[in-house]
């Protein structure tokens, strides 16, 4: 592995930067034989795009100072000694506590993240100047054993047409592993709790038209061989890999958005690190105009009452969340007592 610095030209929108890269030889993804350097040269490739869906938002960094094979560890507030290009944003948590929060404005601080060994970006579903108010509706379709990438093709297309009649316009990118992850851009009107509701309602009206291949179902012993809509990827400090970000799995691929009408052929296999630039280079970025239009949750809204008033209330918040208003016993099914 080498250790000599090397130091990047990255241009941006204030001009080219210098940004100082050490062990640039080190390995990241050992099946692949892919470095810090070959990463950093990513992000400087697809960096317009990058910054364009991850920028002006608190972001998370997951970082891998032995490669993806080693040790993790997440980090959100801004370290000492981060570059004056690099700022961060105060933001409130579940718990209540409030705290900064990284920022990426410009490839750049992309690629400084990738320096301190950054691997997966998680963007917030919010921007920097209001951070309580997404502009993103974002479902998660998770295959779960027995089902696979097809599956969650399928459930994505129906559930285009459910945002449709909703009033929003979808996108669609790979998960970088076998899901599939579903964006809407929506107006920053309504906090997190009131985003979250509209995508269990049309969480809910997915699964009653495909009841035998999707589900809502929190707990995994409920699941069955179904792909899972998860609900509770829509929470406050709940996030995804961002559009373009690589994952650590052995291929390194990157979660990569597509056109719907490429969905059908699609395999996540197919984008990595490796192959992504010339593909953005080629076909351009299928989500470089999100949001140009964006929507409003407001029929959605209308889904969640109406429900609520046909007795589906609210759903089950991850473990690490305080108890929330009206939701049911946090207990595995197989578990909880006949008095509950």
């Amino acid at each position: 592995m080498g250790t000599d610095a090397v130091l990047l030209t990255v241009p941006g929108p204030q001009g080219d930067r210098e940004v100082r890269l050490s062990s640039p030889g080190r390995i990241l993804w050992r099946e692949t034989g892919t470095t810090k350097l070959d990463l950093a040269r990513y992000i400087i490739d697809v960096g317009t795009a990058f910054i364009r869906a991850n920028g002006d938002r608190p972001v998370t960094l997951q970082r891998f100072p032995d490669g993806v094979e080693g040790d993790q560890y997440f980090s959100k507030n801004p370290p000492r000694g981060a570059p004056d290009f690099v700022r961060s944003v105060t933001v409130v948590y579940p718990s209540g506590r409030s705290h900064p929060q990284l920022v990426l404005d410009e490839p750049a601080a992309a690629v400084w993240a990738v320096q301190m060994n950054t691997v997966v970006f998680h963007p917030w579903a919010s921007r920097a100047g209001l951070p309580d108010n997404p502009d993103e509706l974002r479902i998660d379709l998770d295959p779960q054993p027995g089902t696979g990438f097809g599956d969650a093709v399928t459930a994505a297309v129906e559930l285009r047409s459910v945002l449709g009649e909703a009033g929003l316009t979808a996108f669609v990118k790979t998960s970088g592993n076998r899901g599939l992850h579903v964006f809407a851009p929506i107006t920053p009107t309504h906090e997190f709790l009131d985003v979250r509701h509209a995508v269990i309602a049309a969480a809910r009206e997915l699964e009653r038209r495909m009841p035998r291949q999707v589900t809502t179902n929190w707990w995994k012993e409920e699941r069955g061989e179904r792909v899972f809509v998860d609900f509770n990827q829509a929470n406050r400090d709940r996030t995804m890999a961002g559009a373009y970000s690589p994952r650590p799995l052995a291929h390194a691929p990157v979660s990569c958005p597509l056109d719907w009408d490429e969905l059908g052929d699609a395999d996540p296999r197919d984008h990595t690190v490796a192959t992504v630039p010339d593909r953005l280079r080629s076909t351009g970025d299928p989500w470089a105009r999100m949001h140009d239009h964006p929507g409003t949750i407001d029929l959605l809204l209308g889904w969640w009452a109406r429900d609520r008033e046909a007795g589906l209330g609210e759903l089950p918040f991850p473990p690490d969340f305080p108890k929330m208003p009206g939701e049911p016993p946090r207990v595995q099914p197989s578990r909880a007592r006949p008095d509950h």
